[in-house]
């Protein structure tokens, strides 16, 4: 795996692109001189956990052949006041829409955030990783 920035304009405006030639634009917090032009480091970790989260979360539900029509994905997380300024609290609330059983999409949860996504398993070394769950018939 291989990330390449390069920066686009002022101080902290950068552009990631990956192998596949895929980009995202980065930018810093306009208190130290951002200027809004992209995701902040800080939020990349949580699109980062919101993705990660999602794909395992339709993955295993796929594999136990439940009807997922959608999902959403809602993230707040908070930072220590402190430096390095690390998350302490993200809670993570999926909104799932279909014709679901409740005991499948807890366990997929479980599966989820207990073995597979790697990201969840980084951050909660140093966070707290709460989730939730809504289900929708769509």
């Amino acid at each position: 795996m291989e990330i390449n920035l390069i920066r686009k304009s002022g101080k902290f405006n950068f552009e990631a692109e990956n192998e596949s030639g895929f980009t995202v634009e980065l930018d810093a917090n306009p208190a130290i001189g951002g200027e809004g032009k992209g995701f902040r480091p800080m939020e990349m970790l949580l699109v980062g956990l919101g993705g990660c989260s999602g794909i395992d979360m339709v993955n295993i539900l796929t594999k136990q052949k439940e009807d997922l029509a959608d999902i959403k994905i809602k993230i707040k997380a908070s930072r220590v006041t402190t430096e390095p300024a690390i998350f302490d609290v993200i809670d993570i609330q999926f909104n799932l829409f279909g014709e679901l059983s409740i005991q499948k999409v807890e366990r997929a949860l479980q599966m989820t955030f207990d073995k597979y996504c790697s990201v969840s398993n980084i951050l909660g070394r140093s966070a707290t990783i709460n989730f939730t769950y809504t289900i929708s018939s769509k």
